[in-house]
């Protein structure tokens, strides 16, 4: 019989939503894993899994972009996507500051405050995405329209090409 999952924050904000998505959960030791590792736990394309970055504009304020785990974020058009003369990537120790969550399990949904944010366009290539659940070791796959309708976020291409 299978382990009863434990809900988290993400889940029950999707479930409030009424939102359709499938949970994914990956074995991870004693911390987090890398996006194209957990890919291969999963048995999914790296395309279709994406991670959440956390950045700071030169304004202060907080912005979030999320992109395949097999990229990385183009700063420049990062900043140019959310109207920014530059964004940085924040510090380890201020990502559950900023957001609530942890390294390794850090999501677009859910965080301490509805930032700005951005998907990476690429994601509207792919029937469903998977991101944090906003735990380590758990996932969720939905359509991203959905995820960009319930969070308020755009598209733009944002990784290095």
């Amino acid at each position: 019989m299978a382990k009863s999952i434990e809900k988290t924050n993400v889940m029950r904000i999707l479930d409030r939503a009424g939102i359709e998505y499938q949970t994914h959960h990956y074995e991870h030791g004693q911390g987090a894993v890398d996006g194209v590792t957990v890919a291969a736990l999963l048995g999914k394309s790296p395309h279709q899994v994406f991670k959440t970055l956390v950045t700071k504009g030169a304004g202060r304020d907080y912005f979030v972009f999320v992109i395949p785990v097999d990229k990385e974020l183009d700063l420049k058009a990062a900043a140019r996507a959310v109207g920014e003369k530059s964004v940085e990537m924040i510090r380890v120790d201020e990502i559950n500051k900023a957001t609530g969550y942890i390294r390794g399990g850090c999501s677009p949904i859910g965080m301490k405050k509805l930032y700005t944010t951005v998907v990476d366009s690429s994601c509207l290539e792919e029937e469903t995405i998977i991101f944090s659940a906003g735990k380590i070791g758990a996932q969720v796959e939905l359509a991203p329209q959905k995820l960009l309708d319930l969070i308020g976020a755009k598209t733009a291409s944002i990784t290095h090409q």
